[in-house]
């Protein structure tokens, strides 16, 4: 089957200024269904990171604080995988509304847990279901919107994390003082319930699915739990790396070289022209960017002496940044994606090289405000580009596929860079004296940028 467009007429509409139909009466419930999906994700992301030491505390569960987290992002990589299966073979409507009732199961699971291994359990079913979810979204996307308005459909999902983003851990912790961790869970339950009544008649009115007759897809069930254990080994050597964790390591890279064969599209770690250059630039300007904005409040507490409080501003600017730059350009569809996704690539790299100066103490801290909020002004940009691109690559059948293998590039490309970073850290300094690892690694994936920004000028037109 060959990318048609749906929409032929709008997708053929005069170049200039666009009003997308994002919010006309016959996309309009879509629209509001897809938004409370994601800004529910992204509220519960940013509610679970509040309210954990509360509630590892309560469980007695010290041993495994970072695992509620690794669970669940061990779980949304084998959910990104059926997930784009499914979608293929089925369509993406099943899959949505079975990713939201194990969202809300996950959430009722982990709300009412008396034990950590209960608690983990939860993390797991809500993980799997966000794994599916994200990858239906962008699938659901194609099949509703005109081409014209994949940007602005782009630019909304960008926006649904910002109000998130910004009052998330504010609100998770105010609900867990007064009420109780477990409500930053079942609070959201009711919410998660309500979207499916929104989607069901959009599912019901999407075109009839043609399944997937793509090659090479067998195998992807059991290579995604083989990419769940590799980033599950990964992140645990990389929280503390010794002698005795190099094992653990090596076994993680070995599982996720294995299974990257199978979920990324071939020619992917080459650059090859098309696809496979699209995914990758999603791993490395997600993975550059997350990766050191991870350690930036490391070196406004250590090095400059910010309190916690206000060594998260420069996130809150950069979330701002990347916002704005995803409405900009949603405003803009004609825009050339390859050459806009170069310059988000170059912006994130001067980003990177400006926090590679802050680490050190006589920098001026209060620059890391403007240098991350150019760095989100890149995400902005490159995300949402990449997301057009990809869609318009994709044929119809194998959105799920790709969609995929783009989140799971984004997510093993951020793992994999974090773990760098702690590793060093832990060997060539320490958290109380991280300015020369910090300086070498943020170096490190300033240099990754400019290589991406090799990539999209000339690979990713197809």
């Amino acid at each position: 089957m060959t990318t048609t467009d749906p929409h032929p007429r709008q997708a053929d509409a005069p170049l200039g200024r666009y009003r997308s139909t994002l919010w006309h009466p016959g996309h309009r419930i879509p629209t509001i269904g897809l938004v409370l999906i994601i800004t529910l994700v992204a509220f519960e992301f940013m509610g679970v990171a509040t309210a954990l030491p509360t509630l590892v505390a309560d469980l007695h569960g010290g041993r495994l604080y970072a695992w509620p987290v690794a669970a669940f992002t061990a779980a949304s990589a084998v959910g990104t995988v059926v997930g784009g299966r499914i979608s293929d073979r089925r369509g993406p409507g099943g899959p949505m509304i079975g990713a939201i009732a194990l969202f809300a199961a996950g959430l009722l699971v982990a709300g009412t847990a008396r034990s950590m291994a209960i608690l983990l359990v939860g993390r797991v079913v809500q993980g799997f279901g966000v794994g599916i979810e994200v990858v239906v979204v962008y699938v659901m996307i194609g099949l509703v919107y005109p081409r014209r308005d994949r940007p602005a459909a782009a630019a909304l999902v960008a926006g649904a994390w910002v109000v998130p983003s910004l009052v998330g851990p504010l609100v998770a912790g105010l609900v867990t003082q007064a009420v109780g961790w477990r409500w930053v869970f079942l609070g959201i339950i009711p919410l998660a319930v309500l979207a499916i009544p929104l989607l069901v008649p959009v599912i019901r009115g999407l075109p009839k699915h043609e399944p997937s007759t793509g090659p090479g897809r067998r195998g992807l069930l059991v290579a995604g739990i083989a990419a769940a254990i590799g980033v599950s080994a990964c992140t645990a050597a990389a929280q503390r790396f010794t002698a005795l964790t190099v094992p653990v390591a090596v076994v993680g890279v070995v599982l996720l070289v294995f299974a990257l064969r199978r979920l990324l599209p071939a020619g992917t770690v080459r650059a090859g022209r098309g696809m496979p250059s699209v995914v990758l630039s999603r791993g490395l300007l997600a993975g550059s960017f997350a990766a050191v904005e991870v350690y930036i409040p490391l070196a406004l507490t250590s090095v400059h002496g910010f309190t916690p409080a206000t060594a998260g501003l420069p996130l809150t600017a950069s979330a701002l940044g990347w916002s704005g730059a995803a409405a900009w350009q949603s405003r803009h569809p004609d825009l050339h994606r390859s050459m806009l996704l170069r310059v988000a690539f170059l912006l994130v790299a001067a980003s990177l090289g400006g926090i590679a100066v802050i680490v050190w103490h006589w920098a001026p801290a209060w620059l890391a405000l403007p240098v991350w909020a150019v760095g989100g002004v890149g995400m902005g940009l490159g995300v949402a580009s990449i997301s057009v691109l990809l869609l318009g690559l994709s044929p119809v059948e194998d959105r799920g596929y790709n969609t995929s293998a783009m989140q799971l590039a984004d997510m093993i490309g951020t793992v994999v860079l974090v773990g760098i970073g702690g590793v060093l850290v832990n060997t060539l300094g320490s958290t109380a004296h991280p300015s020369v690892p910090l300086f070498v690694f943020d170096v490190l994936m300033c240099g990754t940028a400019v290589f991406g920004a090799m990539v999209p000028a000339r690979r990713t037109a197809g």
